[in-house]
C-alpha cells in the first residue's frame, strides 16, 4: 500500500528514477533477536525490528508496537508513512517505526519489562535524541517508554529523557501527549464539518476502535454536539441510533475492558459498523479495514482516518469516484500524536515544560496549517485529499535530499 501510494505521487511530481529510489527506500532496517527469561523458567527468543526511513530533515521518529503480526514489511511501510506525516506537518524528522513480534496480552508485566529492556539494549546504538526517538504504539504505553528511557540512560550514565516520547509526565513526558492523537482527530473533523458546511448539532458519528485514540476522538467529536451512535473494539461493537452516553460507556469499558455488553446499546459486528449510515466515520483500529468489497457501501460524509492505512488503494479508487465523501487522510488525521511527541522532545532538550493549554494551542495551529495546505493543494491541482497530503510530504523530503546532495 505504502509503495503503491508513493509511486503514484512520484509520477505526479515527476520525480526522476535516481531521486525516486533514494526517497523511497529506508535508510536503515534492523532485525534483532530478543531473548527473554520467562516467568515459567523458560527462555523465549522474540524478533524485534526498527526501520529508519530517512535522515535528511533530522532524527527519525516513530512508534514501537508489540503485536503478534509485527513484521519487517509492515514496520517499513509505517516508517514511510511517518516520513510523509512529519514532512506534511513541518516537523524536523524523518519517519521510523519499530516493534517486537509478541502477544503482550499473554505476558506478565515482568516479562514485558525484560522484553523491553533487552530489545532496547539490542538497538541502543541506533537510537538517541539526535538519531531516532521511539514512542508508544499498539501494545505499548507510557510504562514501556519509561523502561526504554531508563535502559538507555543507564547505558549512557546519566538521564536522557529525550531518547523517547510518550513517557509519564513526571519523567519528562508532555502534558496532553496521551490525548493528542484523538484530540487532533476531533479538531480536524470539526474543520472538515466547517469546510463542507455540516451543522455539528445535526450530525452522527461512528467510530471503529475504542482504544486510546478512538475514545478520545469520540469525546472530542461529541463536544461539537455530534451524536456518537456506534463504536467498536477488537471484541465487537455496539449501536444506539439515539446516541451513546460516553460517560456511562467509559465506566463500562473501565470495568469490563471492552465495549461489548454495554446495556444501553445493541450488539453489532465491526464489519456491520463500517456500513452504518452516518455523517462521520472514524476508522481508528487496524490497517486495511475499508476495501474494494465495502468502499462502495460506506455511508458517510466525512471519512476521518484515525488509524494508519485503514483504506486500501483499491478502495481509494472507489471513494475517489464518490465526491460526497470528504476524506481526512491518515497522514493528516492522526498526526496529532507525532506533533505533540515533537513538543515533548523539544521540552526535554531545553528542560523547560509547557502547560497543557500551550501544548494544545500549538498543536491546533500546526494542524490548521497542514489542513489548509492540503485542502488548497487538492483544490488547485484537482487531486484527492490523500494525494494532496502525500504530495506535500513527499515533495518536501525529495527537495531536502536534492538540496543536501549525495555523499560520495
Amino acid at each position: 500500500m505504502a509503495c503503491a501510494q508513493f509511486d503514484e505521487v512520484a509520477d505526479l511530481l515527476e520525480i526522476g528514477q535516481r531521486e525516486r529510489e533514494r526517497v523511497k527506500y529506508p535508510k536503515r532496517a534492523i532485525t534483532v533477536a530478543v531473548p527473554v527469561n520467562m516467568d515459567d523458567g523458560s527462555t523465549q527468543v522474540f524478533t524485534g525490528f526498527r526501520v529508519q526511513h530517512h535522515l535528511s530533515l533530522g532524527p527519525t521518529k516513530g512508534g514501537m508496537r508489540y503485536h503478534p503480526d509485527v513484521a519487517l514489511g509492515e514496520v517499513a511501510a509505517l516508517a514511510m508513512w511517518m516520513s510523509w506525516k512529519c514532512a506534511l506537518t513541518g516537523l524536523p524528522y524523518g519517519g521510523a517505526k519499530g516493534g517486537v513480534t509478541c502477544d503482550p496480552g499473554k505476558m506478565s508485566i515482568q516479562e514485558l519489562e525484560r522484553l523491553t529492556r533487552r530489545f532496547t539494549q539490542e538497538i541502543i546504538g541506533f537510537i538517541g535524541p539526535q538519531i531516532d526517538i521511539p514512542a508508544p504504539d499498539m501494545g505499548t504505553n507510557e510504562q514501556t517508554m519509561a523502561w526504554m528511557m531508563d535502559t538507555y540512560s543507564t547505558h549512557s550514565g546519566y538521564s536522557v529523557p529525550g531518547v523517547v516520547t510518550g513517557k509519564p509526565v513526571n519523567l519528562g513526558g508532555s502534558l496532553g501527549r496521551r490525548e493528542s492523537t484523538g484530540r487532533g482527530v476531533g479538531f480536524l473533523v470539526g474543520r472538515a464539518m466547517e469546510h463542507i458546511k455540516l451543522a455539528p448539532e445535526n450530525t452522527t458519528a461512528v467510530i471503529q476502535g475504542f482504544g486510546n485514540v478512538g475514545s478520545v476522538a469520540a469525546g472530542s467529536i461529541a463536544r461539537f454536539g455530534t451524536k456518537i451512535i456506534a463504536v467498536s473494539d477488537a471484541f465487537g461493537g455496539i449501536y444506539n441510533a439515539k446516541g451513546l452516553d460516553l460517560n456511562l460507556l467509559d465506566a463500562h469499558v473501565t470495568k469490563n475492558r471492552t465495549v461489548v455488553g454495554f446495556p444501553e446499546a445493541e450488539p453489532i459486528t465491526n464489519e456491520e459498523l463500517l456500513l452504518i449510515p452516518c455523517d462521520i466515520l472514524v476508522p481508528a483500529a487496524l490497517e486495511r479495514q475499508i476495501t474494494k468489497d465495502n468502499a462502495a457501501r460506506i455511508q458517510c460524509r466525512i471519512l476521518a482516518e484515525a488509524a494508519n492505512g485503514p483504506t486500501t488503494p483499491e478502495a481509494d479508487a472507489i471513494i475517489a469516484q464518490r465526491p460526497e465523501i470528504f476524506v481526512i487522510p491518515d497522514i493528516l488525521c492522526n498526526a496529532g500524536g507525532v506533533v505533540v511527541s515533537y513538543f515533548e522532545w523539544v521540552q526535554d532538550l531545553q528542560s523547560f515544560f509547557w502547560d497543557e493549554a500551550e501544548v494544545m494551542g500549538k498543536l491546533y495551529r500546526i494542524l490548521e496549517t497542514a489542513f489548509k495546505q492540503t485542502v488548497h493543494t487538492a483544490r488547485d491541482k484537482k487531486l484527492t485529499m490523500r494525494t494532496a497530503a502525500l504530495s506535500i510530504g513527499i515533495k518536501r523530503v525529495a527537495d531536502a535530499k536534492k538540496q543536501r546532495g549525495l555523499f560520495p
